[in-house]
């Protein structure tokens, strides 16, 4: 019998500063990577839009430079941060290739434009769990995802946690 060739996938992960995004990852390692496959993972942060603050706010206060972009290295940071994190927990794959990217924008609109632009074979993603209301005003992320991608997606949720109160 001949020895069936592996396909070299492409799976992004989209991490974030969550708890829910970390076990996603995590479960993703566990549970979808091969060991010793030639899949190439990335590891995808969107930095939300940067909030427009007018030059005066209600005070009169003026915004100045140094503000605004004492802001934009705290975004950077965060964003550095997470990637860090993220890379971290795949330190101990062997064969398998770990990219890392950082957008700018929407989650919903970024994270569905680089699984097509990467060439994903899979998304995977955590849920944040919102309730109703929650989810009403700010959008689901994974469903929007999944309404979207072309590439099947994967919603990893974490599970509440089992520890009796004390």
């Amino acid at each position: 019998m001949a020895d069936v060739v592996e396909k070299e996938r492409r799976i992004l992960v989209a991490v974030d500063e969550g708890e829910e995004s970390t076990h996603a990852l995590s479960w993703c390692l566990k549970n979808v990577i091969s060991e010793n496959s030639k899949d190439t993972l990335i590891l995808l942060y969107v930095k939300p839009p940067r909030v427009v603050y007018p030059a005066l706010d209600g005070t009169g206060y003026l915004f100045s430079s140094d503000i605004l972009a004492t802001i934009d290295k705290y975004g950077n940071d965060v964003a550095d941060c997470v990637i860090e994190k993220a890379k971290r927990m795949c330190k101990d794959l062997n064969d398998v290739k770990v990219e890392t990217r950082v957008a700018h924008g929407d989650p919903r609109d970024v994270i569905c434009q680089m699984a097509e632009k990467l060439g994903a074979d899979a998304l995977v993603m955590g849920s944040h769990g919102y309730g109703l209301i929650k989810r009403a005003l700010l959008g689901s992320v994974s469903n929007h995802c999944v309404q979207n991608v072309k590439c099947p997606v994967l919603i990893v949720k974490k599970p509440k946690s089992t520890a009796a109160n004390i």
